[in-house]
């Protein structure tokens, strides 16, 4: 099992991986989807635990952040803190998008096949209205509010509302955290195990990600379109170089603000990081992100465990990037230029987008992103036809600037709180009692053999003496004579 860790959160042992599936993908597209669906089974897996484990800790976190001091500032603070990051990564990323014009330059043949290629994906697409207007806009309504806030928390849970399920949790989480510690401490048992039981399922299934990064690897090798890769090459090296930089400014304020080297912070960073990176699932570090940022880093464990697993799934900063850069990237390509105003509303609904991506993955994901071109008046289908195709190279970075803006906000909202670091070398310098150990040579072996075996025979010679007095007769035992003077004497025989 530590092998497998230790595999699984090797970058050489990845990189290994990713270059035999793009291989095996290009030479055997056979392979390359049976190699696919054993990553979807590790997806599945994930997704199976993602939300139940968002539930528990969720509100067990929230209990334990209302036992700290200022409970209802802190808990404000996540809450802002947390708009804040998705709308300032929102912001940075059209800023960039602005400055580096991505799509700007690009050549008549390849504009002409991202053309062709978004009326190819177009066609055959017939809208049809089985009602008026007024009955749909009242249905949206009525479905916006069920998602916001349920009717029921058992079909926010089957339909997979995440939104709607962290409200269930949160009211859930506070009316338990108002309880007495006497009247729950044995559900508080419960919850634990439960969440300690989740964590440990992400754990095991986290081994397979060598096998989800050849998977992936091999399908995207066997599938991908080069041309389009081409066309939008401008769009993957501007949002993979942003959030790579945003991903190191982010690593540096946690570095700035904890009290370890940066080499410490770096190791104990790389496991979260290594795994939004290769994992294709935003909730599949949650529980390494945990174990970082408290044990390791000393942050509040109930700050962390709250924030950890509902930042996984809402605070998505990664995605807020790649909203804008993807409405930027559309404006260009279509010769829409791009105003103050315009660049205002691609901060917004890059912001919104990446709020309304929340518990969503892939071709979701993207489709969220119909939201910023929308406002903007463009084709929402070109977000559909061409970011789907690039969508693998894309989710990898997005995961990984979410997972650590989730870190800076654990850092910006710790701020005053002890540490809770589990050190490591705690103990190294108090001495302990070493075990005694006894060494023979070969002569003084054979004396206690010898003693053994003298000690053994005297026990028996004993034993054997013993037992033959005691069955001599006259010895140990009255005879006849007294046994019946003593019947005749005494005073209680009634015969």
């Amino acid at each position: 099992m530590g092998l497998l860790k230790t595999l699984a959160s090797n970058p050489l042992m990845l990189l290994l991986c990713l270059l035999a599936g793009a291989a095996v993908g290009s030479a055997a597209p056979e392979v390359a989807e049976l190699a696919f669906v054993l990553g979807q089974v590790y997806l599945a897996l994930i997704n199976m635990v993602a939300i139940p484990l968002m539930v528990v800790a969720t509100f067990f976190g929230l209990r334990q952040t209302l036992a700290l001091p200022q409970p209802a500032r802190r808990s404000f603070m996540i809450v802002v803190l947390a708009v804040g990051l998705v709308f300032a990564s929102a912001l940075l990323g059209t800023i960039f998008g602005y400055v580096t014009d991505p799509g700007s330059s690009l050549s008549v043949a390849n504009r002409a096949y991202l053309g062709s290629v978004v009326l190819s994906s177009a066609a055959g697409n017939t809208e049809l209205s089985l009602f008026d207007i007024d009955t749909q806009n009242t249905a949206s309504a009525v479905h916006a509010w069920g998602t916001f806030l349920p009717d029921n928390f058992f079909k926010a849970l089957a339909l997979g509302q995440p939104l709607g399920i962290l409200i269930c949790a949160i009211l859930f989480g506070l009316a338990f955290a108002s309880m007495g510690k006497t009247r729950s401490n044995v559900l508080m048992g419960i919850f634990e195990a439960i969440y300690r039981t989740f964590e440990t399922i992400i754990s095991r299934v986290n081994l397979l990600i060598p096998v989800l990064v050849f998977g992936l690897a091999a399908h995207f090798a066997a599938s991908a379109d080069g041309q389009v890769l081409r066309s939008m090459s401008s769009f993957i090296a501007t949002f993979v170089g942003l959030s790579l930089l945003l991903a190191t400014f982010a690593t540096v304020l946690v570095w700035r603000n904890s009290a370890a080297p940066l080499l410490t912070v770096l190791s104990c960073l790389k496991t979260p990081a290594l795994i939004s990176l290769t994992s294709a699932s935003s909730t599949a570090g949650v529980p390494d992100t945990i174990r970082a940022m408290s044990a390791k880093l000393g942050y509040s464990r109930g700050i962390v465990e709250l924030v950890v697993p509902a930042a996984s799934i809402f605070v998505r900063a990664g995605s807020a990037v790649y909203f804008a850069l993807l409405a930027v990237f559309v404006a260009n390509i279509y010769g829409h230029a791009l105003d103050g105003t315009g660049l205002m509303l691609i901060c917004l609904g890059a912001t919104m987008s990446a709020f309304a991506s929340a518990g969503t993955s892939s071709f979701a994901v993207v489709a969220s992103g119909s939201v910023v071109l929308s406002l903007l008046n463009l084709p929402v289908e070109a977000a559909l036809a061409l970011f789907l195709a690039i969508d693998l190279i894309c989710e990898a970075p997005r995961n990984l600037l979410s997972t650590l803006c989730c870190c800076v906000l654990i850092v910006l909202v710790c701020q005053g709180l002890p540490s809770e670091r589990t050190d490591a070398k705690q103990g190294d310098d108090v001495e302990v009692a070493a075990p005694v150990q006894f060494s023979f040579t070969r002569t003084s072996a054979s004396l206690a053999v010898i003693c053994c075996i003298v000690l053994a025979s005297l026990i028996v010679v004993v034993g054997i003496g013993v037992g033959q007095r005691a069955g001599s007769p006259g010895v140990g035992r009255p005879s006849a004579a007294l046994s019946g003077e003593l019947l005749v004497d005494n005073p209680l025989n009634t015969k």
